[in-house]
């Protein structure tokens, strides 16, 4: 039997129902040692096996206790007493307050399955109940969602189109990446990744010539190919960099004038800031070097290079979750345009080589599987990352991208897939928060702190232990998903939970359609392949594909070059911005008076940042990059996450000269803090990063030390406790989390357990 997940495709071995051992499928040239945690994560002790309902929650007459979530016991019940309940809440909360006070929450990483993705069922079964409150872009690339339809395009379009590996192999010469080439990150793909091909990739380019530079405080951002040139910058200051580059470029006479006029504008409105004309300060190379640590020379024989040779600039997704995070996206283009290599082969920019395993692949552009998720009648939404601050501010207006929206007043969250105490930022605040909805449903698979924190817990089953099917954009491969073993417990999958509670509410035929999940998959399947047809790819039917376990999709006979169409004529094929060009002034954007995004990129100072004045009480830039044993907090209790830690807490990495300035030496446990909050981890030294900067991963399952009070300390090492919830700027509202400074001290005495893999009282 076979799997799919977002790290890789697998091989199941299995004995009297149970899991015997789990290989990498064949022909994955680079697989990722995630995958060894499924073998004995998915019936771990903190996995989730009956409903349960929190002890409070089942005693409704009594005063409601503000500090009971998160701390109080559970009740095991029945399915049919968590649906009723479930059902009950839903009817309740939407007659008193109406369908906008629910909250549809969910995150697309849950499953790589396309038809059990549980952010698709959550909300076409809300849809089906009249509609919810949503939120908008992700926390991924908030920022960059926001910013480049109005400078160059719809991100994701544009990501989908941008240059394969093979092109950069064969044309570039100077790869310029800021935030690097992670290949950590390429372990993944939303949807599944049948082989990893990154490392091999960047191999070829070596051997061709490509030189890469990476601009980042982290050296192994890019360790492969061996070689490459690091530019140790200061955290936040990419966009400083690019404008020194940009002065030089200019003032030199080393940028393509022709390509400005004719396939981009306003220019002219962007050079007098470039240039100092509109506020006095040239923005050289000498104005740079101080801001972003770098010797001023470096930046200048950067700039050189850069208009001498064919270049490609990429920016990682990490630096766009920064304060002022549009800005680094926005200038990235600027530069390139003022280079005038985009549309050539292997020049021009790219946006998130190294983020994922998909961006420069070589997949022809084709249809994949996707539940329908209905027409959703409620117009309220929120940018993804400000969950707490509609929970904390019903009725408060915000600014978004251009309009002024309301919070609206939430009275029950519905969450299935994702993990809000993963990815959101000021985990103390979000708990304090989390207090205040009448009701909060979940389906989860393990004894998360999103788990503990809600009131009706619903199991849901594993990739493992349900049918489905692989299917990923990028990827050249369909992949049949088996059901593995029987569900652990009494779990159930996502569609047969909404399914009974559809049927309690009156709506399962608009939510099933009189399917079941092997229908669904079957229709699903058909319907990809109908609309791959139209497009002369022709894929078997479902039998065969299911009897073989794969489709392979054909590779372009010719690699797509990226906006080499719109080069050519940039009339006949116009970019989706309001000029049909490059925005390098965009009016719309100045139209809306925002102070902390104008009209062109600007170098705008952080809140925070080594060079503020708060870099006296705390002098360390934390980044809190993704991790490399696990997906976001996904498997944090398996066997490969296990092995990172030290003394069983997530390892913080830290320049050795800043530990020895305080005493600290590798593999204690040491705590970090700053007026939002403190956790624990354990040391690792590591010349890998920029003095002055630590880096502590996201994705240990936050364990307080008295989950009854926001503000307590973190045992185990999340790094959100850290982070400050505040937009990137009223255009985006994006999540800022690599804005953050703190300080590290030892920790005295007995650190406490860590006891959050095991189950709740």
């Amino acid at each position: 039997m076979q799997t799919a997940t977002h790290w890789g495709a697998y091989r199941v071995e299995t004995e009297q129902g149970r899991l015997r051992a789990i290989e990498p499928l064949e022909g994955d040239p680079d697989p990722s040692p995630i995958g060894r945690s499924m073998l004995h994560a998915v019936d771990a002790a903190c996995r989730i096996r009956r409903p349960a309902v929190r002890l409070g929650y089942l005693q409704r007459d009594r005063v409601p206790d503000a500090r009971a979530r998160g701390c109080e016991p559970f009740v095991e019940v029945e399915w049919d007493r968590a649906l009723d309940l479930a059902a009950g809440a839903l009817e309740r909360i939407r007659r008193e307050h109406g369908n906008p006070s629910v909250f549809g929450g969910s995150y697309g990483w849950s499953s790589a399955g396309r038809f059990h993705h549980a952010q698709s069922h959550v909300h076409r079964f809300l849809n089906c109940l009249g509609g919810y409150t949503s939120s908008v872009n992700t926390y991924s690339v908030a920022a960059a969602e926001v910013i480049t339809p109005h400078v160059v395009g719809p991100l994701y379009p544009l990501m989908a189109q941008m240059s394969p590996w093979s092109v950069i192999a064969a044309h570039t010469q100077l790869f310029v990446s800021f935030g690097g080439i992670p290949l950590k990150n390429t372990q993944v793909n939303s949807g599944g990744v049948s082989r990893h091909e990154t490392r091999g990739w960047l191999d070829t380019c070596r051997r061709g010539g490509v030189e890469f530079v990476n601009v980042s405080p982290i050296r192994d951002d890019l360790a492969e190919p061996p070689g490459a040139r690091w530019l140790a910058a200061r955290p936040n200051t990419d966009v400083a960099i690019m404008l020194a580059l940009a002065h030089t470029l200019w003032t030199e006479q080393r940028c393509d004038r022709e390509f400005l006029d004719s396939h981009c504008v306003g220019f002219e409105r962007f050079l007098p800031y470039l240039l100092g004309e509109s506020d006095g300060q040239p923005k050289d190379a000498r104005w740079a070097a101080p801001i972003c640590g770098l010797q001023a020379g470096d930046l200048l024989h950067l700039a050189r290079s850069m208009s001498s040779r064919r270049t490609l600039i990429n920016v990682s997704w990490s630096v766009q979750r920064a304060d002022h995070g549009e800005q680094p996206y926005w200038m990235a283009v600027v530069l390139a345009a003022m280079l005038g290599g985009i549309g050539k082969p292997g020049e021009g920019f790219g946006f998130g080589y190294g983020a994922v395993a998909r961006i420069g692949g070589s997949s022809r552009e084709s249809a994949r599987p996707t539940l329908p998720q209905g027409r959703n009648a409620v117009e309220t939404f929120i940018p993804v990352a400000r969950l707490t601050d509609m929970l904390m501010h019903p009725g408060e207006v915000f600014d978004y991208n251009g309009r002024a929206l309301r919070y609206p007043n939430i009275e029950l969250i519905y969450w299935a897939g994702g993990n809000p105490f993963h990815h959101q930022q000021d985990l103390n605040r979000l708990a304090a928060a989390w207090r205040r909805p009448d009701t909060i449903i979940v389906h989860e698979q393990f004894w998360n702190a999103h788990a503990r924190r809600a009131d009706i817990v619903l199991p849901a089953t594993t990739a493992l232990e349900r049918e489905d099917i692989g299917a990923a954009a990028g990827d050249n491969r369909l992949l049949v998903m088996h059901r593995c073993i029987e569900p652990v417990g009494e779990a159930r999958d996502d569609f047969e939970i909404f399914r009974a509670l559809a049927q309690r509410l009156g709506v399962e035929p608009d939510y099933t359609e009189n399917r079941d999940a092997r229908q669904w998959i079957e229709s699903l399947y058909e319907r990809c392949r109908e609309r791959n047809r139209t497009a002369d790819i022709d894929l078997p039917e479902f039998a065969t594909f299911w009897r073989e376990g794969a489709a392979e999709l054909p590779e372009p006979a010719v690699p797509a070059i990226f906006l080499q169409d719109f080069r050519l004529d940039p009339q006949l094929h116009p970019l989706p911005t309001p000029s049909g060009r490059i925005e390098i002034f965009s009016a719309r954007i100045a139209g809306f008076g925002y102070p902390d995004c104008p009209g062109h990129p600007v170098w705008l100072e952080p809140y925070e940042w080594l060079g503020s004045a708060l870099a006296t009480r705390y002098p360390l830039h934390l980044i809190s990059n993704q991790p490399a044993t696990r997906l976001h907090s996904q498997l944090d209790h398996g066997c490969t996450s296990a092995a990172s830690k030290v003394q069983g807490r997530e390892p913080l990495r830290m320049h050795p000269l800043d530990a020895a300035e305080r005493g600290l030496t590798d593999g204690e446990i040491v705590r970090v803090f700053n007026d939002r909050g403190a956790c624990l981890a354990g040391l690792v030294l590591s010349e890998c990063l920029r003095r002055g900067v630590v880096q502590l991963a996201t994705g240990a399952w936050y364990c307080p030390l008295d989950p009854a009070e926001p503000g307590s300390i973190d045992v185990h090492g999340n790094p959100n406790v850290l982070t400050c919830d505040r937009g990137s700027s009223r255009l985006a509202q994006a999540p800022t989390a690599q804005t953050t400074l703190v300080e590290v001290r030892r920790w005295e005495g007995t650190a406490p357990p860590v006891n959050i893999f095991e189950p709740p009282a």
